[in-house]
């Protein structure tokens, strides 16, 4: 197998959103978006995985080494080998990933945020900087679209928080901020536990009502700080939005049900969204 064939397959694998909007992307951008992705895969999967922090603590140390060796021109791994030879061409630069790193290096440290400050920080490493490479990939042409590109990541990130806020429990994980929890009077220890009483209900929906409004304004000023130069490009961050905005919409509908059932989107609707937003350049 061919380092390129490593990243499609790790890509494709995925079932993520972000596979479709790549769908639409000329190959040399598309090759390098698909590395650049799989990389991010490879090291989140590091947490994800989880058995033994120590185990991943070493993973994580032994990516930060290849990333070093990969930039001095010896990539070992399959991801960096189709990586290497694009990132110069679209400005993928070694401090990109080791910030992603970085903040898989967090999710090892600390399962709990005070504030909305805290978690942005984490959400900055975890998605903002992977907005930030995207952004060139896809075909920067003016600075401002850099701020777009993180507040975008933010937005999509805490989408993914909203989304998986059970599965998260499930590993001892609350990224909602813990002053935000207070403030809705939801305690840590009732979304470990995943209560279903109406009382807890009503409070929690509270809660995540809060989250939803804060993910649209973000979306907002993401979509208000693209520069009209850069629109037509950066189509493919555009329709990650629709499909993320989109699910977000769903688990609204759905009444906030994420402690219980993960809610997503058909391969279907999720190429379709992308297609829309391709054909009319709207989300």
């Amino acid at each position: 197998m061919t380092p390129q064939d490593y990243v499609q397959q790790k890509a494709a694998a995925s079932g993520s959103s972000f596979y479709y909007a790549f769908l639409f992307l000329p190959k040399p951008r598309r090759a390098a978006i698909t590395a650049f992705y799989a990389f991010c895969r490879e090291v989140d999967d590091v947490v994800d995985d989880m058995v033994d922090p120590a185990v991943a603590a070493t993973k994580l140390a032994w990516w930060r080494s290849e990333v070093a060796q990969s930039f001095a021109g010896q990539p070992s791994h399959p991801v960096m080998q189709a990586l290497m030879p694009l990132a110069a061409q679209f400005g993928i630069e070694a401090r990109h990933l080791l910030g992603v790193i970085e903040g898989c290096q967090m999710d090892l440290q600390q399962t709990r945020y005070l504030d909305f400050p805290a978690l942005q920080q984490y959400c900055h490493l975890v998605a903002g900087v992977v907005g930030e490479v995207a952004a060139s990939i896809f075909g920067q042409s003016a600075p401002e679209t850099t701020a777009y590109a993180h507040k975008l990541g933010l937005a999509l990130q805490l989408t993914n928080i909203i989304r998986d806020v059970g599965e998260d429990a499930m590993r001892g994980r609350i990224y909602l901020p813990v002053d935000e929890l207070q403030r809705f009077d939801v305690k840590a220890h009732e979304i470990l536990k995943r209560p279903s009483d109406a009382e807890f209900r009503a409070r929690f929906v509270q809660l995540m009502q809060f989250q939803a409004e804060r993910a649209h304004g973000l979306y907002e000023q993401a979509f208000a700080l693209l520069p009209d130069a850069d629109r037509r490009a950066q189509k493919p961050g555009l329709m990650m939005a629709s499909i993320y905005r989109t699910l977000l919409r769903e688990i609204e509908r759905d009444g906030f049900s994420v402690l219980h059932q993960r809610v997503s989107l058909t391969p279907l609707r999720k190429f379709w969204l992308a297609w829309r937003v391709q054909a009319l350049g709207r989300v």
